[in-house]
């Protein structure tokens, strides 16, 4: 069993907090995280921003043709990513996620390859941007048919709990996915059969345009776990320590074979829904001014300061290292070059059948020619 000391409100109607607004820690419980811990969270959600920034600019410039931004997001995603046992458990990702992925040690060349679509790309340049995976770290790689990689992660999570691996499935997304019949059937049929699966919802408000309020009646999304039979938990996501504290509660949970459960972070977008988005069309100047107010990136300096963690020389620096290697990564993956167009005959049978060696061959003759 889960042990009882470290259990969470369920259904609560005010999101659970660790941090308030001023980086007071207002658990009652200590947070039991060691400096160099608590520093990582900060280091960790500094990187997501900077790489956010950095990729703003390269669709810009017209270095890669889609983004998805995921600044205010950082608190949650690297909340999750802590709370997994990297390489054992599985994730199951949403195109927002490119905080999580990196918090969760996909490297930077192959972040940016798959941006660029280029060499650098694990998937060869056959995936749109900002869609990851990795095979070696058991990222189940991104799709934007919204809400259709919730049943996987169930079906996933089920093997892994009729072959015994101690694994659990994390799977994330946005709250315009639980208006959609997968999120439905995944999250029932789960339920159901007792799957080590936890569902997390980072709900920033808005699926694209569309305001929460026009797409359920529902007071929050955590709430909709009781038509399941399962624990939901309403979180505020831009606190690190509870996004993190929540997540790994429900992981362990569910590794100890009391069954799924459903997480909601509640989230600020800070921009446009994608690059092919104006949200200024939408969302007022004052509620972008509000939603900017609540960075949780300041909310966890403060916490940091409180704690003795936390001075502008130690940050500036780390700004800089991170910066650093961000335009290294960036270099490494632009030198990898354009992906081989062969490969598009890869990785679909263990054994190409004639009709594909036939059109490989006519294709490599006309490159060649």
């Amino acid at each position: 069993m889960v042990q009882e000391r470290a259990a969470f409100p369920t259904f609560s109607q005010e999101p659970i907090r660790l941090i308030d607004p001023d980086g007071r820690w207002v658990a009652p419980f200590p947070h039991g995280l060691s400096a160099q811990e608590l520093r990582r969270f900060y280091r960790d959600m500094l990187a997501a921003r900077l790489l956010d920034e950095k990729l703003v600019v390269l669709v810009r410039t017209g270095k890669t043709s889609f983004i998805a931004p995921h600044a205010g997001h950082e608190a949650a995603q690297v909340g999750i990513a802590h709370a997994l046992q990297r390489g054992h458990d599985w994730l199951f990702p949403y195109y927002r996620d490119l905080g999580l992925v990196l918090a969760m040690g996909v490297p930077l060349p192959e972040i940016f390859g798959q941006t660029l679509g280029n060499a650098a790309d694990p998937a060869k340049g056959r995936q749109m941007p900002s869609h990851p995976g990795s095979r070696s770290l058991n990222i189940f790689t991104v799709c934007s048919a919204i809400a259709s990689h919730i049943p996987p992660a169930v079906g996933a999570a089920i093997s892994m709990k009729l072959r015994r691996t101690g694994q659990v499935a994390v799977c994330t997304f946005g709250d315009g996915a639980t208006s959609e019949g997968d999120w439905h059937a995944g999250v029932n049929f789960a339920a159901v059969q007792r799957a080590p699966v936890v569902f997390v919802c980072e709900n920033n408000r808005y699926a694209i345009s569309v305001n929460i309020a026009q797409q359920t009646a529902s007071e929050n999304i955590a709430i909709k776990a009781k038509a399941y039979g399962i624990p939901g938990y309403h979180v505020d996501g831009l606190d690190v320590l509870a996004s993190y504290s929540v997540v790994r509660y429900a992981v362990e949970r569910a590794r100890a074979g009391e069954g799924p459960s459903l997480v909601e972070l509640v989230v600020h977008r800070f921009g446009p829904h994608s690059s092919a988005d104006d949200d200024t069309r939408y969302k007022s100047k004052e509620e972008l001014s509000a939603e900017r107010r609540q960075d949780p990136l300041l909310r966890y300096q403060r916490f940091l300061e409180r704690e003795g963690l936390w001075d502008a020389q130690w940050a500036n620096e780390l700004r800089l290292e991170i910066a650093k290697e961000l335009e290294a990564a960036l270099q490494e993956a632009q030198a990898a070059g354009e992906p081989d167009p062969l490969q598009m005959f890869d990785d679909v049978f263990a054994a190409r059948p004639w009709h594909l060696e036939e059109q490989r061959r006519l294709l490599a003759e006309e490159l060649e020619a």
